[in-house]
């Protein structure tokens, strides 16, 4: 029997970890963090065991708890105390946000990354205000009308969201709302508003999911009718997002990120393969609340599944790792 070539010589304990390819370290993820002006004291989220919608006057302490963790980075998603059709609440001085980014940013070493999008702010549950749009018919007089998601007036409201967010101290400024010229249009804004040193994360490939049902529940900003696929991207594409990327590279955008990650790992190597821009991932609610249900039935281990449903995101090519498993996973490396 020839056994010149024998893989299994390095898969022995202390040589196992030498020769690992991929590593996946603390400051490799991001922790989301839900800051909710409409309460004063920590909210439990249901659908997402361990996670809690928290007051603005808890956010500096939500974020040392992160810290503590060796997580250095935190999205901020904000709920806010009142909604309007335009979402104006989304780029006010003294909205949740932007509190919550100055109190954050004076007392805590942080990097602060802002979700920049109008879904949580509008009371129609969509990302930008609405205009209605006349299907094509061949009796005009048989249209139908619809609402759909005002795309020159959703830019003018990014502008101001980013401008307000980076005013308040925002590291970066993520916008989600996958509405076209997006990157652009809060580049040339930042710009203008003297924050040409501000990032931008664009969420370059963002897909209509269903795995985003607990975020909506957790950031109260699902749909009051209708969905987004006219706007996210149809799961079947994979050559699409490799030009809706394109164009946010061209717009400017220094961070790509693909949402979601697991059902997504051949886009996030796709991208990587073709763009040298930092890759992040966006391992979802529902990736996260599927493995703590199967966890909670007995069938998986959930630290071991965690662990190493991130690590697959970071093989695939991804740099960065938005995830709720961020202080767990951070806390066994």
């Amino acid at each position: 029997m020839d056994l010149t070539h024998r893989p299994r010589r390095l898969r022995r304990d202390r040589i196992r970890g030498l020769v690992s390819e991929t590593s996946l370290e603390p400051a490799d993820l991001i922790a989301p963090v839900f800051v909710d002006a409409t309460t004063d004291e920590r909210v439990p989220i249901e659908s997402m065991p361990g996670h809690e919608r928290v007051p603005i006057a808890e956010a500096v302490p939500r974020v040392e708890e992160v810290l503590a963790t060796g997580v250095e980075a935190v999205m901020l998603f904000g709920i806010p105390e009142s909604k309007d059709p335009e979402g104006s609440r989304a780029w006010a001085a003294d909205g949740v946000v932007q509190e919550a980014t100055r109190r954050i940013m004076g007392e805590t070493d942080a990097y602060v990354i802002t979700d920049a999008c109008l879904c949580e702010y509008t009371d129609h549950g969509h990302c930008g205000p609405l205009e209605e749009e006349l299907a094509e018919a061949a009796d005009p007089g048989m249209a139908d009308s619809t609402m759909t998601v005002d795309n020159d007036a959703t830019l003018e409201a990014l502008q101001r969201i980013a401008a307000s967010q980076a005013r308040a101290g925002a590291d970066m400024i993520a916008p989600s709302g996958m509405i076209d010229g997006m990157v652009g249009a809060i580049r040339e804004g930042l710009d203008g508003a003297g924050y040409r040193e501000v990032p931008i994360m664009s969420y370059a490939a963002k897909y209509e999911s269903a795995f985003y049902g607990p975020f909506r529940d957790a950031a109260d900003g699902a749909p009051a009718f209708g969905d987004r696929r006219h706007y996210q991207m149809d799961p079947a594409n994979a050559r699409e997002a490799r030009r809706e990327v394109a164009l946010d590279v061209e717009q400017g955008a220094d961070v790509l990120m693909v949402k979601p990650a697991l059902p997504y790992l051949d886009i996030v190597s796709d991208l990587r393969r073709e763009f040298d821009h930092p890759i992040a991932a966006y391992n979802v609610s529902g990736e996260y609340a599927m493995l703590h249900a199967a966890a909670d039935r007995g069938w998986l281990e959930l630290e071991a599944v965690a662990r190493e449903s991130l690590l697959s995101i970071k093989r695939a090519g991804a740099d960065l790792i938005l995830t709720y498993f961020a202080e767990d996973v951070a806390r066994s490396l």
